[in-house]
């Protein structure tokens, strides 16, 4: 057994790991076995915690509402949910009392025992729930973990076994309450503590499907301590005051119109000024890069994706095909076969035929082929959530053609490029995850595989960031290493990722001459490095909480006079800023200075520029910035040089104040 803690005395250890599989700390185990131990700060303990505390909400739940049906309550993301059949939707005033409930059972210290039942035993035990039975039977039925996963339905169900845990009182030893159950559980109710939270309710089709029925979600989050709680509580509310979608609207950036469909934004004149500058810092740092940038179609003969094997792995992710160019003659008679067409929702295949067009030799290579390609994907209309799940993207798309030879040299300057790149859009924090091959899903031998794979990881790891595993979560051609950013408020986004893949370059019969006369096929890299330019503006826009360093802000510099005898005056600093490139504005409007200036610091505007009697005999103007902060008597020359040099070097002027 593993030595260095003790399983039944370290309080924070709330489960065990016994050769590779979670266990309860009840487990009986030999000094043949390997234990580690799980402590509760971890992720698998928050899991575990989480799961108990879904438990908790359940059996309270039952306890007001002995008709209540039970669902499935599996742990999430810095959270749980339970799902329950009700008569009548849950209100905020329900969501209360169960927490009261939550807190007696809690303070019960009841155990949470396992028990290993048969099928036939778990049917006549929960014979009143019939979601269970149903799932129960599909468990009988040889349902493997990978179906049963779709709604988080392995948490009952999944593994080898069936389980059931009782929720045991410890002084009578009776079992007040109890759930079909995979596990792993706290021992008891009691280490939950004062930590979590139900947070909201939410409806909710039974395994997530419309043609269930729909039931009411109870959400709900737990943390160790209840300053964890607190933490994570406030974190919620400064995400919510960060929400793009909120932003969006307040600051007139974008919209999804009801008439053009779900999923599809419109970029409003601000919101484009900011797109069009994120987009043109990145075209200066690939042309700067060695990228030769080019332009494909929207729309593509279906045949070009069969070859790519997209419609193979990915036609659910597809538009419908359109069948186009079949002619006909006068009576009706086809006389041209017609032909499906698809919305691409790729631009790599396409690259490929570029890299096709013409005989390719070694001295090319790496061939860096990169576009700002919009695709389309389908997304499922439950899934869609402001721009950072949209159904139209463009893509920072680029691929790599490279010798076997360049392959390791291309991938560490393409993740050094990557980091440097999002270091110029104001991201510093970062760590890589290697998503491997899933086996069900993928192309290619395992030779090739486990070579990508390897070599993914051996860069990733000598950039000297933190290196976490994704297992599976590779797409069908090759492994894939992703950039991930933490944000102002700690949040984690998936950014940059870059790509292995030796099936394309094979499927388009793709090759080069090489320095030898011989013709050999290519290496192909991908990499988008923003992910989309939509999901990229949304975590702009949420990481900066809108107010945008000033080479980013839509509007730079507004230009405020204390009364209407000086607008003239400032009218002409407006106009030599704008001389320079700078978007500036002179409001001129007849609302009162205050005003103006509240209106304008509201939109977030980097610098105001005030000016009046004195600073007009000066030839000088005030500073106001976001922050309230302000700087008097700046001579106009001065102002305009320092604003200038704001924007040039990137400076981020949205809390400190000063240019």
């Amino acid at each position: 057994m593993a030595t260095g803690f003790d399983l039944f005395t370290d309080r924070a250890v709330v489960a065990m790991r016994v050769n590779g599989e979670l266990k309860d700390l009840a487990t009986t185990v030999t000094d043949a076995d390997a234990v580690e131990a799980v402590t509760i700060d971890s992720p698998d303990g928050l899991a575990i915690l989480r799961h108990s505390a879904a438990h908790v909400a359940a059996q309270a739940v039952q306890a007001i509402n002995p008709e209540a049906k039970l669902g499935i309550g599996p742990p999430i993301t810095d959270g749980f949910y339970y799902d329950f059949d009700v008569a009548e939707p849950f209100t905020p005033e329900d969501l209360k009392a169960i927490e009261k409930g939550m807190e007696r059972i809690i303070r019960q210290g009841q155990r949470f025992v396992r028990r290993v039942v048969t099928e036939g035993e778990a049917r006549a035990e929960l014979a009143n729930e019939p979601y269970k039975l149903e799932l129960i039977g599909l468990k009988g039925a040889g349902s493997d973990d990978s179906e049963l996963n779709a709604d988080n339905e392995s948490v009952e169900v999944g593994g080898a076994e069936l389980t059931i845990y009782d929720n045991v009182d410890p002084k009578t030893g009776e079992t007040v309450w109890k759930d079909l159950c995979r596990g792993p559980h706290l021992p008891s109710t009691r280490m939950i503590g004062n930590g979590f939270a139900l947070t909201r309710l939410a409806a909710a089709y039974w395994r997530g499907s419309e043609k269930n029925k729909q039931l009411q979600r109870v959400y709900g989050t737990a943390w160790p301590s209840k300053d964890e709680l607190r933490a994570y509580q406030t974190r919620i509310e400064e995400a919510a005051k960060r929400d793009h979608r909120k932003l969006g609207s307040e600051l007139d950036l974008f919209s999804f119109p009801d008439e053009i469909g779900s999923g599809l934004a419109v970029f409003h004149p601000k919101g484009g000024i900011i797109r069009a500058e994120i987009e043109g810092y990145l075209r200066q740092q690939l042309v700067a890069g060695g990228y030769e940038l080019v332009n494909t179609p929207h729309i593509t003969k279906a045949h070009l994706f069969e070859t790519s094997g997209h419609l193979h792995w990915y036609k659910e992710g597809m538009f419908p095909a359109m069948h186009l160019d079949q002619e006909e003659d006068a009576e009706g008679n086809i006389t041209k076969q017609g032909q499906d067409y698809y919305l691409k929702p790729m631009n790599c295949p396409m690259h490929n035929l570029i890299f096709r067009a013409r005989g390719r030799s070694y001295r090319e290579l790496p061939l860096r082929l990169a576009e700002f390609g919009t695709v389309y994907r389908y997304e499922k209309s439950g899934t869609l959530s402001g721009l950072t799940r949209v159904r139209g993207l463009t893509q920072d798309d680029a691929h790599i053609y490279v010798e076997q030879s360049e392959v390791r040299e291309e991938l560490t300057r393409q993740i050094d490029f990557m980091l440097e790149v999002l270091r110029g859009y104001g991201l510093n924090d970062f760590y890589l995850e290697l998503s491997t091959r899933d086996p069900e899903k993928s192309v290619g031998t395992d030779e090739m595989w486990e070579t990508a794979t390897e070599t993914l990881r051996e860069v990733a790891i000598a950039s000297g960031l933190e290196l976490v595993p994704d297992p599976g979560g590779a797409a069908f051609y090759g492994p894939k290493i992703s950039v991930q950013a933490r944000d102002a408020i700690g949040r984690t986004w998936q950014l940059s990722t870059i790509q292995l893949d030796f099936n394309q370059p094979e499927l388009f019969e793709l090759e080069y001459t090489a320095s030898d006369g011989t013709k050999q096929q290519p290496v192909m890299i991908h990499r988008a490095l923003l992910g989309s330019i939509e999901r990229f503006f949304a975590i702009l826009l949420e990481h900066y909480a809108g107010a945008f360093p000033v080479w980013l802000a839509p509007v730079q510099v507004v230009g405020i006079p204390i009364s209407d005898e000086h607008a003239d005056y400032l009218a002409e600093v407006i106009r030599r800023l704008k001389k320079r490139g700078i978007r500036a504005e002179l409001d001129d409007s007849a609302d009162r200075m205050q005003k103006k200036i509240r209106t304008h610091t509201k939109d977030k505007v980097p610098v105001l520029l005030i000016a009046g009697a004195d600073d007009t005999a000066a030839g000088s103007v005030s500073f106001r910035f976001r922050d309230g902060s302000q700087e008097n008597g700046v001579p106009v020359d001065d102002a305009i040089e320092r604003i200038v040099a704001s924007v040039e070097q990137h400076l981020q002027v949205s809390t400190a104040g000063q240019l």
